[in-house]
């Protein structure tokens, strides 16, 4: 027969392991509940697509990550990350994805996919008046041209001066900055001719900085931007999927259009 005193032990060892139980439970619920979060590089110096206001990243592509990772039940965080070295942070895994008006390259697709989102052209800004007279690409000879590092602009310009040696013409003088809120700076400062990015940044200075610049022909090399991924990840598809949505049911138009940028959205 057992004594009240063993049956005592057996309640409150069946009592501990009850309790050990339940806040175990309880330790695991929450991480279990939790969204899972995606983080994105990208290059906050580039307005409207992506900036920071008072710390915060704004713009369409934050936005758009926003939506995105709401699809697929995650929340996204921005990693700011200069464009230079965007491509390597995303393959040593410093983030999942890469979201910064990044064009949708053949080069860039030897080491990362895409999930096209826009389709965005280059464009040259030049001060009111276009004192320089410049025109497009063959009209750059012998002119100062600023340009964000590592971009499909600075390649384009470096292209151009091979063709202009070939041609026997007077080659651009490409400056280079780190950050294309600095290339943008170096125009309006008068340190360069003209300062060369794509459509949406180039149309957002005009338009915020009240008439001083304009643009100097029509757009270069229309291409897709992307959100990019490194090789075979799964969320690669997972995000051309998400984006079909966001078209689908409207909301990609609405962020568009509350950054003025409806004109370079996904031709059907």
């Amino acid at each position: 027969m057992h004594t009240l005193a063993w049956r005592t032990a057996v309640s409150l060892a069946a009592a501990a392991l009850l309790g050990a139980v339940l806040t175990a439970a309880a330790a695991a619920a929450p991480a279990h509940r939790a969204a899972k979060t995606i983080v994105f590089c990208s290059d906050t110096t580039y307005p409207p697509m992506e900036s920071l206001q008072g710390g915060k990243p704004v713009g369409a592509d934050i936005d758009i990550a926003n939506a995105v990772a709401a699809l697929l039940h995650a929340k996204a965080q921005i990693k700011t990350t200069g464009f230079d070295v965007i491509i390597p942070a995303l393959l040593k895994k410093k983030c999942d994805a890469i979201i910064s008006a990044m064009t949708d390259t053949a080069e860039r697709r030897k080491q990362v996919d895409f999930a096209d989102y826009i389709t965005v052209g280059m464009l040259l800004m030049v001060k009111k008046g276009n004192p320089e007279h410049i025109t497009g690409l063959a009209s750059l000879s012998g002119k100062s041209v600023a340009v964000e590092s590592a971009t499909t602009e600075k390649a384009t310009l470096d292209a151009t001066n091979k063709r202009f040696a070939k041609q026997g013409k007077k080659p651009i003088t490409i400056k280079i900055y780190p950050a294309d809120t600095n290339a943008a700076a170096a125009l309006l400062a008068g340190k360069v001719d003209a300062y060369f990015a794509d459509a949406t940044p180039v149309l957002y200075y005009i338009k915020k900085t009240g008439g001083k610049f304009e643009t100097a022909g029509g757009q270069i090399q229309a291409a897709p931007e992307g959100i990019a991924t490194r090789k075979g990840d799964p969320l690669g598809k997972q995000f051309k999927q998400a984006i079909a949505k966001l078209y689908a049911n409207g909301t990609m138009q609405k962020i568009l259009a509350k950054w003025g940028i409806s004109a370079f959205a996904l031709k059907k």
